[in-house]
């Protein structure tokens, strides 16, 4: 009879070191920039995906925007509760940042009803006029992200950063092609994959990042 397996290590600043080491080994040559790659890892440690990882596209002002936009606690608008819940506020907090979903607003599912829309759309037109300057991390619903970019080119948002990593089957890879196109700083991925925790995972990241500049 083989011996029950036991962890290599219990110890969870020994376990991230371990795992962001067999991120790197196993992705191996890659594109990215010294400022771009430890949000890549925090991806792929996340989803535990290195075809996800690969598949991140960075806007070249996008990871310094992100930074400065935490440093100068601006808010996070997310699309969904799980990414509200995702991101940690205690880091955001120490910027006076703090994270804010609209999707669930009363005004906005009545709207949403009125409208006969998702209300994804609707808390995007309310979110824009709330947090000028702010990162929008959308990481569930395609229609939000096409929403918010078609609110960007009419001049109406403008938003400091964009995370757009949407999942799924029905527009999320063409929504992810069109921020693409886009004048603004972003982070998105090709394809359909993504989700809330690769949208977690992305401002979380900018946010270690931040408070590292600070303590430095």
């Amino acid at each position: 009879m083989s011996e029950t397996f036991r962890p290599v290590t219990t110890k969870p600043q020994e376990i991230e070191d371990l795992s962001f080491q067999m991120i790197a080994d196993e992705l191996g040559a890659h594109d990215f920039t010294p400022e771009q790659f430890p949000v890549v890892q925090r991806v792929i440690h996340a989803t535990a995906d290195f075809e996800l990882g690969r598949s991140v596209v960075f806007h070249p002002d996008a990871v310094r925007t992100g930074i400065k936009a935490i440093q100068a606690g601006k808010p996070i608008v997310a699309d969904v509760q799980m990414v509200q819940v995702g991101i940690n506020k205690m880091r955001l907090g120490k910027f006076g940042g703090n994270v804010r979903v609209y999707i669930s607003d009363s005004d906005v599912m009545a709207e949403a009803k009125r409208l006969g829309t998702t209300r994804a759309i609707v808390a995007m037109r309310k979110a824009v006029a709330e947090a000028e300057g702010g990162i929008f991390a959308i990481g569930n619903a395609p229609t939000a992200l096409l929403e918010l970019i078609r609110l960007v080119r009419e001049g109406v948002a403008k938003p400091g950063l964009i995370v757009g990593v949407p999942v799924g089957f029905v527009s999320a890879a063409e929504s992810k092609e069109e921020l693409l196109k886009l004048n603004v700083p972003f982070i998105t991925n090709l394809g359909r994959k993504g989700g809330s925790p690769t949208a977690v995972a992305i401002v979380n990241a900018l946010a270690m990042m931040a408070e590292r500049e600070m303590e430095a």
